[in-house]
């Protein structure tokens, strides 16, 4: 019997499976309540969702798709965005200094994509988040196709999820993302990119990265 990933959040939360709180990698003890009611109207227009994404980016045998979303800090004063190559589970970590509304991310996004070569620069998941409204901006100045994911889906970009749930060992919830500079971020992604991974055969991601490249990865 195969069960769907809203089945296996449920009974995790119910605790029917058997599972410590302390083991889910979020360590929320009980889950987030949804907002039901009158639906609201999206805020995002022009969106492209995940269901219209090549198919091909699904068996991650090409580099270049790429899954993001931003980590929330203390009362949602600050956030850092993370960025994750399915492929090779390369990490970049964006700065936000200025906040987290649309302007500045897009902008943030369009500063830290801008070394990657464009081959590697294919296809972007991200969650509908308003932080990025302004995605046309973005697609038009990146090279990204940029494909949105179901509302309250994250398993639809469970590498970045994944990757959200090591970072929060450096910057745990609760906390002020603010205090940490751009240099802060390149040591954490630096140490991440570093790891090696089982699903790589113990490789790195940087030895990953590496290898869809022509020479050495830069940043």
């Amino acid at each position: 019997m195969r069960a769907c990933p809203e089945t296996i959040y449920r009974a995790l939360f119910a605790g029917l499976l058997g599972w410590r709180d302390a083991k889910l990698r979020t360590g929320r003890t009980r889950r987030k309540r949804q907002r039901r009611g009158v639906p609201t109207l999206n805020k995002i227009k022009n969106m492209t969702l995940i269901h219209q994404r090549p198919i091909e980016v699904n068996d991650r045998r090409s580099p270049g798709h790429w899954e993001g979303d931003l980590i929330i800090g203390r009362g949602q004063g600050s956030a850092i965005g993370t960025l994750v190559e399915r492929t090779t589970r390369y990490v970049q970590l964006i700065h936000l200094p200025g906040g987290w509304k649309a302007p500045q991310v897009r902008n943030a996004l369009i500063t830290q994509t801008a070394h990657i070569p464009p081959q590697l620069r294919r296809t972007l998941t991200w969650d509908q988040g308003r932080e990025l409204t302004l995605h046309e901006d973005i697609e038009a100045l990146t090279g990204f196709r940029i494909y949105f994911c179901d509302p309250h889906s994250p398993w639809q970009r469970g590498t970045n999820e994944n990757m959200n749930g090591l970072l929060r060992q450096y910057f745990p919830k609760g906390t002020d993302l603010s205090v940490h500079s751009a240099r802060d971020l390149r040591e954490v992604a630096r140490q991440l990119n570093r790891r090696p991974r089982l699903v790589l055969g113990d490789n790195t991601p940087v030895e990953a990265m590496r290898e869809c490249l022509t020479g050495p990865l830069t940043r």
